[in-house]
């Protein structure tokens, strides 16, 4: 039986992935309620979602107090702490586009009511990922290395097969724009303090916007990185349109982790690749740009058999992000625990703002906000992003 959705946030994510799924899926969601700031943009789709006037709203309270949801969808920019505060404080349950919140304070506020909060991890329900992780689960062999690297083209790039025809927020008031741009840096100071004049939207835009997916596939796999043993931003004169970030640290078994992720606006297409090498074979996974539906997940193994080495590749057209929504259909309409949930955004969370003050301490600045309290050894967490059979 479809559920009752409403959706916060109708920006590229929505309009490029959720929408043309959610016009598919209307076995499992219908869509009710939209909240989105921009008029244009709630009217265009809101109207493409069949939305009635009546159920596009200009803010999450305006969409809460039109009733009617089972659930909601946050796909909303920047954190999303506040939004999911509001929705399930009524207590309705959420799939928040990651990251889930920008401090650890947003989460403390959410602790009371975990089972209602699932996280948009997409790439757990892979089933290229899903494959890797079998293969390492029965393989028996110790894990060396493991080597992620993202590059990353301009989102113009990267939506470029659309055509130019995303609805865009022109009519936003400028006070409201402000408003939101001043809780954004309030929340970074809050994260990393002083630093955050400096590394502020590396933190919230690289680390938790980008490098978090990372995050959350390796956990299964080999666990959170523990020592952080070198951090850099490069090139000399960085800033936002030319940037690289790299990290080395050390995982659990004497593995150890490389991150590499490269913004280059012009490179012709997203990449991300996750390699995994254990004393007998390696494992690559390349993920497709995350704005293009069904385009293919490649995993290639290398191992040796019989005095031989032997190369499989195999391809995944399934979309990960379908997959995702119909396991939060699942979860509500059976009262089923998250499958991603408030202990691994924390986790990430924990993860990301050690990598930021390793990064400070590579630029001689000084951490503060919640970041000074970190760890170099990051907590265990135990993993429970299995998508539900």
């Amino acid at each position: 039986m479809p559920l009752r959705l409403g959706i916060v946030g109708l920006g590229a994510v929505a309009q490029l992935v959720y929408e043309p799924i959610l016009a598919r899926r209307r076995d499992v969601f219908e869509i009710v309620g939209v909240a989105e700031l921009s008029r244009a943009v709630r009217d265009a789709v809101g109207g493409r979602l069949g939305v009635d006037r009546a159920g596009r709203h200009a803010s999450v309270e305006e969409l809460l107090a039109g009733g009617g949801l089972d659930a909601v969808l946050v796909l909303s920019s920047g954190s999303h702490g506040a939004v999911v505060d509001a929705v399930t404080a009524e207590g309705i349950p959420v799939l928040v586009e990651k990251p889930l919140a920008w401090t650890h304070a947003e989460l403390d506020r959410l602790a009371s009511r975990s089972g209602l909060i699932q996280v948009g991890y997409m790439k757990r329900f892979d089933p290229a990922y899903r494959r890797v992780a079998e293969l390492l689960d029965g393989g028996g062999s110790a894990i060396r290395a493991v080597e992620v690297t993202v590059l990353h083209p301009s989102d113009a790039r990267q939506i470029a097969f659309r055509g130019g025809t995303l609805a865009t927020a022109t009519d936003v008031a400028p006070e409201r724009t402000a408003a939101g741009h001043a809780h954004s840096e309030l929340l970074r100071a809050g994260a990393l303090g002083g630093a955050a004049a400096t590394l502020g939207w590396v933190y919230s835009d690289v680390l938790l916007g980008s490098l978090i997916h990372d995050l959350a596939v390796l956990r299964p796999l080999v666990g959170d990185p523990r020592d952080i043993g070198w951090a850099r931003l490069w090139p000399e004169d960085w800033h936002p349109e030319r940037l690289s970030v790299g990290f080395d640290a050390d995982l659990a078994g004497a593995a150890q982790l490389s991150l590499r992720w490269h913004y280059l606006p012009e490179y012709p297409s997203y990449t991300e690749t996750v390699r995994v090498h254990t004393e007998t074979a390696s494992y690559a996974l390349t993920f497709p740009a995350p704005y293009l539906l069904h385009a293919p997940t490649r995993l290639r193994v290398t191992s040796a058999r019989e005095g031989y080495t032997e190369v499989t590749e195999s391809t995944s057209h399934l979309e990960a992000f379908e997959a995702q929504l119909a396991d939060f259909h699942r979860g509500v309409a059976n009262g089923l625990a998250p499958a991603i949930g408030l202990d691994e955004a924390r986790a990430d969370l924990r993860t990301c703002q050690r990598l930021a003050a390793a990064l400070a301490a590579t630029l001689g600045l000084r951490i503060g906000g919640e970041a000074a309290g970190t760890s170099d050894v990051a907590e265990p967490v135990g993993a429970t992003g299995s998508p539900r059979q």
